[in-house]
């Protein structure tokens, strides 16, 4: 007899494997991964019934000292369960007083994620002023560089003509648009559409609509659809929109960013925004939580650490952050030398819940996203 200690990442792979059956291998599988929910601000009443129904089907409460003689009117509590126990605890706590009907509803939202393949979105900037001077490129160099991105393993490749990096200003849309239609002729002359993805990075409707009619099928819009027509002309021309999250703009959007609660308060931003969207009539919606863009350092880290927060929106989650400066904030480097830091951290947003990786760096985050998939196998 030989027993291993082992760190399965696909339970049903492995039951699957071992010949299990088909009725087991779902049962098992859901007793199989402990899942931890932070409740903050829960009614001391409803954290003591928690705590015991959760600890009658085997799960536990995590609960701070002097909750069962309700010392605190509300405490912050983490739950500890499987996959299981959650959806017995949903039905249970929907016919539950002090709030735990609304805990039910948010849990079970978690319960069946969506699960998208990896993709790879490079980075091409057809302006002069961007953060990371290696992604610039004029039309002639453009098409070039599509190509190598499509070698490289591109899934997708999103242009842009204006830095948003922190304190830019918007040139203008006549700027902007000068700047992309010769690439975007291009593209549309040589049906380039026809072997990799296009998204435009922009707010300006006079260049999202040129791009769209040029064969691109992404909006990539760093405002989060703040102008609603945006939504609109996407959706008539069947396009996928990129929410991101951004506080404020450009401009001032570093001047000492806060939160209340950065999950909470992006978690409501986004609901909002996939409401207009919905009602535009949108069919593919993604979610950037804006990584650099409003946050600081730890904004940022926590919200990569937190990603599988988002999750219960069931969209696909991309994450942009090549060789932005955070990576020099926690180990000092110029953009040229951030490509280790960059990866680790794509890795580390990948085995959170995003499956779009922006990057600079296709080739090089190819093959790590190759190699994260077949030790997840």
């Amino acid at each position: 007899m030989l027993i291993n200690a082992i760190t399965p990442s696909d339970f049903k792979t492995l039951y699957t494997e071992l010949g299990v059956d088909g009725a087991g291998i779902k049962i098992l599988s859901q007793k199989s991964k402990l899942n931890f929910f932070l409740i903050k601000e829960l009614h001391v009443g409803a954290a003591n019934i928690l705590k015991q129904d959760a600890l009658s089907i085997g799960a536990d409460l995590a609960v701070p000292k002097g909750v069962i003689v309700a010392k605190e009117p509300f405490v912050d509590v983490v739950l500890i369960a499987t996959t299981r126990q959650l959806l017995t605890l949903s039905k249970k706590e929907l016919a539950q007083p002090f709030g735990l009907k609304d805990v039910a509803i948010e849990i079970k939202k978690y319960l069946s994620p969506k699960k998208f393949e990896p993709k790879i979105m490079g980075i091409l900037n057809a302006n002069d002023d961007s953060f990371y001077s290696s992604s610039r490129f004029n039309s002639t160099d453009a098409i070039d560089r599509i190509f190598k991105m499509i070698e490289d393993g591109a899934d997708i490749i999103d242009i842009g003509a204006v830095s948003s990096r922190p304190g830019s200003i918007y040139p203008g849309e006549d700027i902007e648009f000068q700047r992309l239609k010769d690439i975007l002729d291009i593209i549309k002359k040589e049906s380039l559409y026809n072997k990799v993805k296009f998204s435009l990075d922009s707010y300006s409707s006079k260049s999202i609509k040129y791009a769209l009619e040029s064969g691109f099928s992404m909006v990539n819009d760093i405002t989060g659809l703040k102008d609603v027509s945006l939504a609109t002309l996407a959706s008539s021309y069947n396009a996928s929109v990129v929410i991101m999250h951004m506080l404020s703009n450009p401009k001032d959007m570093q001047n000492e960013p806060h939160y209340n609660n950065i999950l909470k308060d992006i978690s409501d931003f986004f609901e909002q925004a996939i409401d207009v969207a919905n009602d535009a009539g949108v069919k593919d919606i993604i979610l950037d939580v804006g990584i650099g863009f409003g946050k600081t350092l730890e904004h940022n880290l926590d919200l990569i650490k937190n990603l599988s927060h988002f999750k219960k929106f069931n969209k696909e989650l991309l994450i942009g952050v090549s060789r932005k400066s955070m990576i020099d904030k926690i180990y000092p480097s110029t953009p040229d030398e951030r490509l280790a830091g960059s990866l680790t951290l794509n890795l580390k947003a990948l085995e959170n819940g995003a499956s779009i990786l922006r990057v600079h760096d296709v080739k090089e985050t190819a093959q790590a996203v190759e190699v994260f998939k077949a030790l997840n196998k």
